[in-house]
């Protein structure tokens, strides 16, 4: 890895986390809310991308929904981070069209800039882990990889999607098989037991320009879309607003089924320090403290 490489966040921050409510409610999804500690999960998301050794972190790109827009700005200043770059999607269209936006954003300022682009509800308490990981996802990007990060799953979990993957221990970077969507239980049961299978993080790692060629030739027309809606784009004080028209020819489409399925050059890194993705009442209690009857309880609870 090249000593000091610059690295661009991307916080996907559009979720609505309708799974949370009523704490997480349309007006106030649930990474804007403080659910384990002080910080909100967008806090936290974007507070892991600021220091890390051999690495310089960016001022980070945000792609949110409109109304979300002066949430999030007062939540980076809040904890001491420059908002970059806030892309204003006209409506939700998935994370591949997302994804594409802010990575045509940076490559329009830098063909050769690498973007970490990660989704802001989930919870990561390991950072030292989480950095070495990026740091191992910044050799194989030297070769033109699409990186995702791998998580090792610690049940059978129906909830995640996996990935078959071909791990041999003396490496630190193994070629993806196949995609499996969130199985049933008894397959899940029979991936965990194989122990060849990593969750789909969503977090991804790679150079803007190999993957603006990945939606060139496997997603032209959210390419061309996206392109547009980018190119018809207006200032809105510290905001940029993608053009509604140009925006709404984009498929509503994970970057997954757009883009991950599809390549040749995609590898993953296993993350192996703790990771949450807080999307039901469920995970939030696992990743709370518990007294001795397994409550867990906020700090304003009488």
């Amino acid at each position: 890895m090249t000593e000091g490489q610059l690295v661009t966040p991307v916080l996907l921050a559009g979720g609505a986390g309708t799974r949370l409510w009523p704490l997480s409610r349309k007006s106030y999804p649930k990474q804007f809310v403080e659910l384990v500690n002080g910080h909100s999960l967008f806090q936290e998301c974007a507070l892991r991308t600021t220091t890390a050794q051999n690495i310089v972190f960016n001022k980070p790109i945000t792609v949110i929904s409109s109304e979300y827009r002066f949430i999030a700005g007062e939540q980076l200043r809040s904890v001491g981070i420059e908002p970059g770059a806030i892309l204003l999607e006209p409506s939700s269209k998935n994370t591949a069209p997302a994804i594409l936006a802010a990575t045509l954003f940076a490559f329009k300022k830098n063909p050769e800039a690498v973007l970490l682009v990660s989704p802001s509800d989930h919870l990561i308490t390991d950072l030292t882990t989480f950095q070495k990981t990026i740091t191992d996802g910044l050799v194989a990007i030297k070769a033109g990889k699409l990186v995702t990060f791998g998580i090792q799953p610690t049940k059978p979990e129906t909830a995640y999607g996996y990935m078959e993957v071909d791990i041999k221990k003396e490496l630190k970077i193994f070629d993806i098989k196949r995609f499996v969507e969130k199985p049933t239980k008894e397959v899940a049961v029979e991936m965990i037991s194989e122990g060849n299978y990593l969750w789909n993080s969503g977090i991804f790692l790679f150079h803007a320009k190999d993957m603006v060629s990945a939606y060139k030739e496997y997603c032209p027309d959210i390419f061309d879309a996206a392109t547009d809606a980018l190119d018809r784009a207006e200032e809105d004080l510290d905001f940029l607003r993608l053009d509604p028209k140009s925006w709404d020819k984009c498929p509503d489409i994970s970057i997954d089924y757009a883009i991950m399925e599809h390549s040749q050059n995609l590898v993953t890194v296993p993350f192996l320090g703790d990771w949450a993705d807080l999307g039901g009442w469920d995970a939030v209690w696992a990743a709370q403290s518990q007294d001795q009857n397994g409550v867990a309880a906020s700090e304003n609870t009488t």
